[in-house]
């Protein structure tokens, strides 16, 4: 058994926080390697620069499967395939099914752009500066079939300047990210493996 946990990053673009997370674990004593990064979209900007780091990368285009359980069948699959042990969502533009969720419960990440639970969906810097929010920030949280509210991991707080706009907001949003999600799987993965090293009781 590896002394470190199998991780999968679902992107659907460019792939920043993927880009992130694999940086992280080149660390001898990160408690995850990125064994996989899998893309909705064949066009994904992501998938060149996993390929540059050597990192196995799988398409499965979400337009040739009209139904979505067989989307996330053939997801699966792949997943099994490399023997996947934790999954992270990043700028996976993909909304996942109940059971899809359920089967990966405890064991897939997202990263959210707001300070969970305010903020839940999409344009969350348009949002945060359009209610006068003085904070703003992001979440790592596990994934669960209600959207965006799994149970919280780790966030990270910036400021909300006077003189912001969505795009400089969401730029200092973005480094914190960048530096929170690693983190954040560095602990999941950590008690993953923590928890397989326990001999089972007899």
């Amino acid at each position: 058994m590896s002394a470190r946990a199998r991780a999968a990053i679902l992107i659907s673009g460019r792939g920043s926080n993927m880009a992130a997370l694999i940086e992280a674990a080149r660390a001898p004593d990160f408690p995850a390697e990125v064994a996989l990064v899998l893309s909705n979209k064949a066009d994904a900007g992501g998938l060149a620069l996993a390929r540059q780091a050597g990192v196995a990368t799988e398409i499965v285009e979400s337009r040739l499967y009209p139904v979505r359980e067989a989307f996330e069948a053939a997801i699966q699959a792949r997943l099994d395939s490399h023997r996947i042990d934790l999954v992270c969502l990043a700028g996976f533009m993909r909304i996942l099914s109940a059971p899809f969720a359920e089967r990966w419960r405890g064991r897939m990440l997202n990263i959210h752009p707001s300070l969970l639970p305010a903020l839940r969906g999409l344009h969350t810097h348009e949002r945060a500066l359009a209610t006068g929010l003085k904070e703003h920030g992001c979440t790592v949280h596990f994934v669960t079939p209600e959207l965006d509210a799994g149970p919280i991991v780790a966030q990270a707080r910036v400021p909300v300047l006077p003189d912001d706009d969505a795009n400089t907001l969401a730029a200092r949003v973005l480094v914190e990210e960048h530096k929170l999600y690693p983190k954040a799987l560095a602990e999941v993965a950590a008690a993953l493996v923590g928890a397989r090293a326990v001999p089972e009781a007899r």
